[in-house]
């Protein structure tokens, strides 16, 4: 049971690591989009997306939750206006995703991601009742004063980062609640946004012939689809196989790849920025500390446990 259970986890780190690649290569991938706004490069993402996230799920078994949620929608109608609104919440956070990056606001957007488990953390003790420790006490008063800071010095705090932290959480805890946090739930999220995605597509100036005689960007639209469907797949799965707490702490590696790319792509972080920035980031790093130190526990009580076992053994063979 504990070696499956290691299988499990080492799986679920390969896939976060991979998830959070891929995010980052997409913040440079966008750059190769120039031909298109940041809407149309949404709709293109979408469109190349769902038939890679079925191969996608093809190749880990998970199509059969496509069915699972057919079958529930037959029995239960009304859940298609459920997964509308995740579908357009999530829509709405793919779409920034793209646009951000090409029209400068890549750091606003990495910022978000950087308060979006600090998001988690309150929603989850207001809603659920979680139990809320000291060092998540103290990060999310951190988290707050650089929020303060930020809305002090510029009169407010970006809206990219307001609709990432708390859009992002808001789409977590509703798939969650109607139990469509899956690969299944997901690849409906994205078909539900398809008729979105063909309308930003259609608002392209260009005539289609400019797909003869570029035929790279047919290339292109395909990398974009196998990047997002890798990506977005892969996070998904992440989240199934590990523990909560090493989701989160992994979690963190996408904000950091993010804010590294903006910086890559020409982006320029401000001294009022930095000053801004500075307490989320101390919050994210005793966020992790904490993780970092809940799983040397977790080892060392799975030490005792192993110990406990032999020592066990031994004693039966004496006695027998």
């Amino acid at each position: 049971m504990m070696l499956a259970m290691g299988k499990s986890v080492v799986k679920g780190i390969m896939f976060s690591v991979l998830a959070s690649s891929m995010f980052g290569v997409l913040y440079f991938y966008s750059q190769l989009l120039h031909m298109f706004n940041g809407s149309q490069a949404f709709g293109w993402r979408m469109i190349s997306l769902l038939p890679f996230l079925t191969l996608f799920m093809c190749l880990t078994k998970d199509i059969k939750r496509i069915k699972e949620v057919i079958h529930r929608i037959r029995q239960r109608p009304i859940l298609i206006l459920a997964m509308l609104i995740t579908s357009l919440l999530g829509g709405l956070q793919l779409w920034l995703f793209l646009w951000a990056p090409m029209h400068g606001r890549g750091m606003q957007v990495s910022l978000g991601y950087f308060l979006l488990p600090l998001v988690l953390v309150l929603v989850g003790s207001v809603v659920y009742k979680e139990k809320v420790s000291y060092l998540q006490k103290v990060a999310v008063a951190f988290a707050i004063l650089g929020v303060v800071i930020q809305i002090w010095q510029v009169g407010s705090i970006a809206w990219e980062t307001i609709v990432v932290a708390v859009g992002y959480a808001a789409y977590f805890f509703l798939r969650k609640a109607i139990k469509t946090d899956h690969l299944g739930g997901f690849w409906f999220d994205n078909l539900l946004i398809l008729p979105i995605a063909l309308y930003f597509v259609s608002t392209w100036a260009q005539p289609w012939s400019t797909f003869i005689d570029q035929p790279q960007l047919i290339l292109v639209i395909a990398g974009l689809g196998i990047l997002s469907a890798l990506g977005l797949g892969s996070y998904i799965l992440a989240s199934r196989y590990l523990p909560m707490v090493l989701f989160g702490l992994l979690s963190y590696l996408e904000p950091v790849l993010l804010a590294l790319a903006s910086l890559a792509i020409g982006e320029k972080l401000t001294t009022a920025q930095i000053w801004g920035y500075a307490p989320i980031w101390f919050a994210v790093v005793l966020l992790m500390l904490e993780g970092i130190y809940y799983l040397y526990q977790k080892r060392q009580q799975q030490r005792l446990w192993a110990n406990k076992i032999k020592k066990s053994t031994k004693a039966n063979t004496k006695s027998l």
